[in-house]
């Protein structure tokens, strides 16, 4: 202990200088710029994201809510809890990594404003003395005022006074309870607990640190009551004051990717000069393209995203209407259902399996069975087709076979193919998933359409991982490289299932639902529309091999059904999405100078037929024995590689548990099978006649057979039912089973019982009392 005391004393004594007014005179401005590196899209100002205030400008609230959540023993430390730092130290040698946390507040305020964000040893060290000194010179109540006018708030904040204004449009000094603890509990991830973006996190965190106000003392639980069931700010309302440059939701998505890299210290007045990979008049052909196709301003609105395939950059991104009005950025935080445009996921698990398209399936209404529920799935307008093949299926976006692939490849799968090729929204595997039920937002639907335009691989950055790419590089002020962030492929599929998948989603475009998205041209043009029930989103996401572009169309604070918007027809996928993709891809590319290219050629293996059955969560061949046997074409060399084990004439055992008995038999012998029963005393008052366990709870059995009912047994009888009885023979009755009673009152003489407590039919014991209430004579 005394080594560790030593080591944060001498270190103690290099200490610089912490007043965050001093350090904002020595910032140095810092730029985005676009690809070419010649236009700026954002300056890096420190004074322009954060406004440095006094203490008496600060609500109390804003200062008890921070601490209750980040440091609660702040005012009895001196900077630095040394047996806790001892203790991190030695949890970080043992694991030869950082490990263990447990800085306080004063130690945060000298890590974002002075020390590396690297995880170190050295780095807690430093963090710990200077922290120690700065305690020695400085009163508690500046250090905290001095923590909230540095820390990131998200959203583009950084300070209490900016956070303020930004979600509630007024100054620190005025925050309530509600507001204070909202914003106490975004420092720690701004990202995770944004309230635009994820509204539900944001909310679960504001009452965790209320709850703790409450657990402390400074709050009243009234307080506490009302405070949880504030309002979160509404996302079109979230958003920071003053100028902002062209393309400001990209820029925005920018910053956002560089404070998650380099902290917001750093980004903010660090000097850092950012190449982007935005092009200009690409992102005006796309403001063009929305604005030509979406002419009513209260209509729909439009979010395009537009990658180059072949090095992942981000060419452009419109993320609303008017970004003064609202920062809210549809392709990026307006997370959507992308109804059948994310059936190609859904294609692409199958092709990986062997399943080929020329499979046939029934197209009409399916029930599918999930367990105890069935999954209901009908086309769009009973548009049945019959049997057909899983190519024509893909061309005109039929549900119910999608729907039967889903059950045939497994919702897990489906999602673990789409996060290997871009998709970061988080993703339930529920059956639904494989028509597009799940949420998603424009930017990551283009990446992940990226990778079947680049023959199976995602595009990753050098220096940002799996992130879309919108740095090219990044450069301190003096010009030396900081990150060089070059494309990275990362294969994600086999090029020919991604080369299958763009020859299906080829012909949605030549003779589907999207061929409204065909170029003048005819260059091959690969795509697939979407739109989700009752018309409240629509999308088209193509590709061609030089370019990829995601448009999502719909009403951006509500999910508002888009019936007659479209020429007095609905929107869908195949309207204005594929028109507007078609305006923009049409100036775009002539602008690229891209001449008409084909995609890569695709190979389509020998297919054998197998007949298969999904079972216990998988496909698995069939034995001979098994029901609900299908057939499909599997390349040569893939299918199941396991047999199932169906029994003859097989039946499914049915969950009994909690079932009467009456209730259990009729079940079993409608499947057919035979009951069996074992008993265990039953407890006092525990009801009688129900199903407690059964072997086996589940799986198959051959007919008729046995499935062994667990019962409860009363060992000092029941209790009896004596409503309806005349008192004197209830009497009778329960004095017989040695069971007493009482009744309210006098009742008159003939008294009948109408009512008893406990009831009838649960084990009694011997002296239980029954209470009785009577009417009449």
């Amino acid at each position: 202990m005394s080594f560790t005391f030593g080591l944060v004393t001498s270190v103690a004594s290099g200490i610089p200088q912490f007043d965050p007014a001093k350090a904002q005179e020595r910032e140095v401005d810092g730029y985005v710029y676009d690809r070419k590196g010649r236009r700026v899209l954002a300056v890096l100002r420190g004074k322009q994201s954060r406004v440095l205030v006094g203490s008496n400008q600060i609500s109390d609230r804003m200062k008890l809510a921070i601490v209750a959540i980040e440091d609660k023993r702040f005012y009895e430390h001196r900077g630095v809890d040394v047996h806790a730092i001892a203790r991190a130290v030695w949890q970080d040698l043992q694991h030869q990594g950082v490990v263990e946390g447990g800085s306080t507040l004063t130690q945060q305020f000298i890590k974002n404003q002075y020390v590396k964000s690297e995880r170190s040893i050295a780095r807690k060290l430093k963090e710990a003395a200077w922290a120690w000194q700065l305690e020695r010179i400085w009163s508690k109540d500046k250090i905290l005022t001095a923590y909230l006018n540095t820390i990131y708030f998200g959203n583009g904040a950084y300070g209490v006074q900016q956070a303020a204004l930004t979600y509630f449009h007024h100054g620190a000094d005025k925050l309530g309870w509600a507001e204070a603890a909202l914003l106490a509990g975004i420092p720690s991830d701004p990202s995770r607990y944004d309230p635009v973006t994820n509204p539900k996190a944001a909310r679960d965190r504001r009452n965790i640190v209320l709850k703790s106000l409450l657990d402390q003392g400074d709050i009243t639980y009234g307080q506490y009551a009302n405070a949880s069931l504030a309002r979160l700010p509404r996302a079109e309302d979230v958003h920071l004051s003053g100028e902002r440059g062209p393309a400001p939701y990209f820029t925005n998505y920018v910053q956002q990717q560089l404070i998650d890299r380099y902290g917001s210290g750093r980004v903010f007045g660090g000097g850092l000069r950012v190449k982007s990979t935005i092009d200009l008049n690409i992102q005006r052909f796309a403001r063009q393209a929305i604005t030509k196709w979406l002419t009513d301003p209260n209509g729909p609105s439009a979010a395009l995203v537009a990658i180059d395939p072949r090095d992942g950059s981000v060419l452009a991104m419109i993320g609303g209407n008017n970004y003064r009005r609202s920062q809210f950025n549809l392709a990026v935080q307006g997370e959507r259902q992308p109804g059948s445009s994310f059936k190609p996921f859904v294609l692409a698990t199958a092709l990986k399996d062997g399943i080929s398209p020329d499979s046939d399936f029934e197209s009409g209404p399916v029930q599918i069975p999930l367990g105890d529920k069935v999954w209901s799935v009908h086309n769009y307008e009973n548009s049945d087709l019959g049997r057909i093949s899983l190519a024509t299926a893909t061309e005109v976006s039929d549900n119910t076979v999608f729907a039967q692939l889903t059950q045939l490849v497994g919702p897990g799968a489906i999602v673990r193919t789409a996060k290997r090729l871009g998709i970061t929204s988080p993703l339930k595997n529920y059956f639904a998933i494989g028509l597009g039920a799940e949420a998603v937002n424009p930017l990551e639907m283009a990446r992940a359409f990226s990778a079947f335009a680049n023959g199976g691989r995602r595009i990753d950055g050098a220096a940002f991982g799996n992130r879309p790419r919108v740095v090219q590089v990044v450069r301190n002020e003096s010009g030396r490289v900081v990150d060089n962030n070059v494309p990275v492929g990362r294969h994600v599929l086999t090029a020919n299932t991604a080369a299958l998948v763009t020859s299906l989603l080829q012909g949605v475009v030549r003779s589907g639902t999207g061929k409204k998205a065909q170029l003048s041209d005819g260059r091959p043009v690969a795509g697939k529309t979407g739109t989700t029930e009752n018309y409240g989103d629509a999308w088209f996401v193509g590709y061609t091999p030089q370019l990829v572009a995601a448009v999502w169309v719909g009403y951006p604070n509500s999910l508002r059904p888009m019936l007659t918007e479209y020429n007095g027809d609905a929107v869908a996928g195949g309207t204005y999405p594929a028109l507007i993709w078609k305006s923009f891809m049409e100036r775009t590319l002539a602008y690229m100078r891209e001449a008409p290219a084909d995609f890569p050629g695709v190979s389509l293996p020998y297919s054998v037929p197998r007949n298969v059955v999904y079972r216990n969560g998988s496909l698995q061949l069939d034995n001979g024995n098994c029901n609900n046997v299908r057939q499909l074409l599997y390349f040569s060399g893939q299918g199941p590689a396991r047999t199932a084990n169906c029994k003859v004439n097989e039946v499914q055992v049915p969950r009994l548990v909690g079932s009467t008995v009456g209730q259990a038999n009729a079940r079993l012998a409608a499947q057919p099978l035979t009951p069996a029963y074992v008993y265990e005393p039953a407890r006092p008052l525990q009801k009688l006649g129900v199903v407690l366990r059964q072997y086996p709870a589940r799986g198959t059995l051959s007919s008729y057979g046995k499935v062994t009912l667990v019962l409860p047994k009363a060992l000092q009888g029941s209790v009896p039912r004596v409503v309806g009885l005349r008192l004197a023979r209830a009497e009778a009755r329960l004095e017989r089973l040695h069971f007493k009673w009482k009744v309210a009152g006098n009742p008159p003489p003939g008294a009948k019982v109408v009512s008893q407590s406990p009831r009838w039919d649960v084990a009694g014991k011997r002296g239980l009392v029954v209470t009785l209430v009577v009417k009449g004579g």
